[in-house]
């Protein structure tokens, strides 16, 4: 048996929203599809970064066993069961990322049922489903997988929605949000739980960094604004500052 993974993994939230926050309306997003925003959030939160935080730890372990183990690296991505629900059924889990569904009630449905599980288990994707923000974490902290296959947890995305994002914006290890700008107001009910907004980002301990670092965290080239069907926006990033 490997011995636990002593890494912290930070968690990011990746989030859309309008100028005064607003996030969703009835349980959908108040403003049209927008493709490339949606492209977006699947190449980020699919990306693992180049350089793992658990590299050496691989190589000394690997040196101290006699058995062949492949590593596959992923991100997964922590959502509540009101957003599980709202992805359709055939797009569920989200492919190429582990799937953690944060509910009060594990047991109130059948989480295994729909499209995109294996036979005989939930798969690398999962759902794995956990009562808590903290509980996914300690779920996520420690490598998974079976047989020859090591899945080792890279990034941990919030997705969604508010009262999940509130509760990670409370743990320690909550360091960074990725937001999509909306840069008009759509009829929501509901909204963000922080105030972001300016350069500073409009509330003490935040701060919004450079399309620079936005572009070497993401790992990808980002355009200063777009449009689409009729809707500007842009993507930016903020950091918890040290202390914050």
């Amino acid at each position: 048996m490997p011995p636990p993974n002593p890494r912290s993994l930070p968690l990011t939230l990746i989030l859309a929203a309008t100028p005064s926050l607003g996030i969703g309306q009835a349980g959908q997003l108040p403003w049209p599809s927008l493709k490339s925003e949606m492209g977006y959030f699947a190449r980020v939160t699919k990306r693992v970064p180049p350089n793992p935080a658990s590299a050496t730890a691989s190589a000394s372990t690997s040196t101290s066993t006699t058995t062949t183990t492949t590593r596959k690296r992923m991100n997964a991505v922590v959502m509540g069961r009101k957003t599980w629900d709202s992805i359709p059924e055939r797009f569920r889990p989200l492919k190429g990322r582990v799937n953690v569904v944060v509910t009060r009630n594990p047991e109130a449905l059948d989480w295994r049922a729909g499209a995109g599980k294996k036979e005989g288990g939930e798969g690398e994707e999962g759902p794995v489903v956990v009562s808590s923000v903290s509980a996914a974490l300690e779920r996520l902290q420690t490598s998974r997988g079976s047989g020859s296959v090591d899945l080792q947890v890279e990034r941990v995305f919030v997705i969604g929605g508010a009262s999940i994002y509130k509760a990670a914006l409370e743990l320690p290890q909550c360091e960074r949000v990725l937001l999509t700008d909306i840069k008009r107001e759509f009829e929501c009910d509901t909204f963000f739980p922080l105030e972001l907004g300016g350069e500073e980002g409009g509330q003490l301990g935040w701060k919004r960094r450079s399309k620079a670092e936005l572009e070497s965290w993401v790992g990808e080239d980002v355009d200063d604004a777009l449009e689409e069907k009729g809707v500007r926006f842009e993507f930016v990033m903020f950091e918890r500052e040290v202390g914050g």
